[in-house]
């Protein structure tokens, strides 16, 4: 008897079982086919896949076919994202900038649209949010203040979600768990399914997983960071990947011109002028001097 075939989307893949989620069915535990291999071919979470149902009470199966991708992530390592959301608290912790720019220039190199998010509003001064959205709406980035404890901003967030596959990051400690449980209040459910299938509990290390949040919505949660690498990038890319230069670069005296040491540079004066963010050109200056030392050794 021929086994039955579903279209579904790998929201999680662990030790080689991938977990595809099929609308309205559930949740199947599916091994992939040998042909990926041979084909040097990896399923990522994010893939929408055909699969052959091995066992519909159980819900297990086979992934047989990998359908084609949108777009493809390095880091995380997701398939068919439209966007990305990055969460920082304004106060309790204070914002990373430096950390914020890394991911925001993670997300430039892989042509991501990013939206960032500024959570704990509640406790936050009027100065301080109009601090954060100078710095960041001047680079073009939509910036959002919310209050997922207060539920506050959820709803606007919501809505910029619809129809679109968001990955959602953030550092330990900013609320990034509380919005996505307002945003998903079966999420926990979704994920005990998953613990269920798998029968070993929770894993230390903690994967991309995709949540589904309504039709053709879905957000990748992807673990919490504490420092991001940006080494493979040279000193005379970096910045390419700050959207705000760009604007003032004709400017520039020198073709190539570094933004630091310069005379005449167009850069310099639009920081000096506030228009470019102070805050993101010293940021600018630290990696620019991080990756020219890295590239000594």
């Amino acid at each position: 008897m021929q086994s039955k075939c579903m279209q579904g989307k790998i929201i999680k893949g662990i030790a080689g079982f991938y977990y595809v989620y099929v609308e309205g069915n559930g949740i199947y535990e599916c091994k992939a086919k040998g042909i990926f291999r041979k084909n040097h071919v990896k399923p990522l979470v994010g893939d929408d896949v055909i699969m052959d149902v091995l066992d519909a009470g159980a819900m297990t199966g086979n992934i047989r076919q990998i359908l084609p991708r949108r777009s493809a992530l390095i880091r995380p390592a997701v398939a068919n994202v439209d966007q990305a959301l990055v969460i920082f608290a304004i106060v309790k912790p204070n914002p990373n900038f430096n950390l914020l720019d890394r991911f925001l220039i993670r997300m430039e190199r892989q042509k991501l649209p990013t939206m960032i998010c500024f959570n704990k509003q509640d406790i936050a001064s009027g100065q301080e949010k109009e601090m954060l959205r100078r710095s960041y709406e001047t680079c073009g980035y939509q910036v959002l203040f919310i209050s997922a404890l207060e539920n506050e901003g959820v709803e606007q967030v919501r809505e910029l979600l619809k129809g679109r596959t968001t990955t959602v990051a953030g550092p330990s400690g900013v609320g990034k768990s509380s919005l996505i449980n307002k945003l998903a209040p079966g999420a926990n459910m979704q994920t005990g399914e998953i613990s269920a299938k798998i029968e070993r509990g929770k894993h230390t290390t903690r994967h991309s997983e995709i949540i589904a949040l309504g039709e053709e919505t879905y957000i990748v949660d992807t673990p919490g960071f504490t420092s991001l690498d940006i080494s493979e990038i040279t000193k005379e890319e970096l910045g390419q990947y700050y959207p705000e230069f760009i604007k003032y670069e004709p400017y520039c005296k020198f073709r190539g011109c570094a933004h630091i040491n310069e005379p005449s540079c167009g850069v310099k004066d639009a920081v000096a002028e506030g228009r470019i963010s102070r805050v993101r050109y010293e940021n600018y200056k630290v990696l620019y001097q991080e990756l020219k030392e890295l590239k000594r050794y």
